[in-house]
């Protein structure tokens, strides 16, 4: 069968699909704007998000609703100690009516995946994400599979339990995009929960479509031609650099996280209603884009120094460029 070919949009009409996004995945989740935001700005870069926070702050929730307002293939795997490789990617099953072996495809095999309690499995299981999310395919038995595009993965991980938990080694935390966390609401957003409870008188919960999976690639084609001045990705690169020499940290960011930076704040500036990134977009993705990538030193943590902390003081020490000339429009060029 003949793909149907991705349409072309413009930033503005990506923008405005943004908004009806955030909008829809809002009538489930309540007052957690700037975290959805992050979530989509991760999504419209391509990459993938780990959501680590509490349990009980709507997660699961988020990713399943961003799969229904996009419109996408949605998977769930629950990560658990027994899980295996296989039980991601799929195995090849002895046909006996054939007589063959034929592969029997796994959850990763979907859109959008997500990974619930990514940190209760083994390494050897997390790692079966790895292909799959760096190189979009996965092999089992020597025999590659692609995978269809798009594909995400949103995983979801809880910071405060330990026992029977394994967490993630750096280089799999370096393959999230972003890290995002949600916070408890506030007692008017919470009573808004309960509320909305009552009316729709049922537990499950449902978003409308706003796209489609070609809708999504071509959204994130799009994105692809926003406007970054050259002063505004040196300013990735020093934000960067700065963890790297910073004496609280025994590992700083790599460049693939001044990439993040500069991809994650493209997509921020077009959800935020503009075609050129400003230094106060990469400020506001700076931590979802950085915290999870340094590691600071163990005896420091007596002292409350956590990553969230140096990725603020990096922000106020390091100068942020001024305004190029094509800041200082607002909004996106007229025709």
């Amino acid at each position: 069968m003949t793909a149907m070919p991705t349409p072309r949009l413009t930033l503005s009409e990506v923008s405005d699909l943004s908004t009806r996004i955030l909008t829809a995945v809002e009538g489930a989740v309540v007052g957690k704007r700037p975290s959805l935001e992050l979530v989509l700005a991760g999504i419209l870069s391509g990459g993938h998000v780990l959501m680590e926070d509490f349990p009980g702050l709507g997660k699961t929730l988020a990713a399943r609703s961003f799969a229904q307002a996009l419109g996408i293939d949605f998977a769930r795997a629950q990560f658990t100690p027994d899980l295996l490789p296989s039980d991601l990617t799929g195995a090849f099953i002895y046909d006996q009516r054939s007589h063959e072996f034929v592969f029997r495809r796994g959850p990763l095999f979907t859109q959008l995946l997500l990974a619930d309690e990514i940190n209760r499995t083994p390494p050897k299981t997390q790692a079966a994400l790895l292909e799959a999310m760096q190189e979009g395919q996965i092999t089992v038995e020597g025999e590659t599979f692609a995978l269809e595009q798009p594909f995400h993965v949103l995983a979801t991980a809880n910071p405060v339990e330990y026992e029977g938990t394994y967490p993630l080694p750096e280089a799999q935390l370096d393959r999230f995009l972003l890290r995002v966390s949600f916070g408890y609401p506030a007692a008017a957003e919470e009573w808004e929960v309960l509320r909305r409870r009552v009316e729709r008188q049922q537990e499950a919960q449902t978003v409308p479509a706003v796209t489609d999976a070609s809708g999504l690639v071509a959204m994130q084609e799009a994105v692809e031609t926003v406007t970054v001045d050259e002063s505004v990705g040196r300013y990735c690169v020093r934000l960067a650099a700065a963890t790297r020499s910073h004496e609280s940290l025994v590992m700083g960011a790599s460049p693939r996280g001044s990439l993040a930076l500069m991809l994650v704040s493209r997509a921020y500036a077009v959800i935020q209603g503009r075609d050129y990134v400003t230094p106060e977009d990469v400020k506001a993705v700076a931590h979802a884009a950085l915290d999870h990538r340094v590691t600071v030193r163990p005896e420091l943590w007596i002292n409350d120094v956590t990553a969230a902390s140096v990725v603020t003081g990096i922000l106020s020490s390091v100068p942020t460029p001024l305004p190029a000339e094509g800041e200082r429009r607002t909004g996106f060029e007229g025709p």
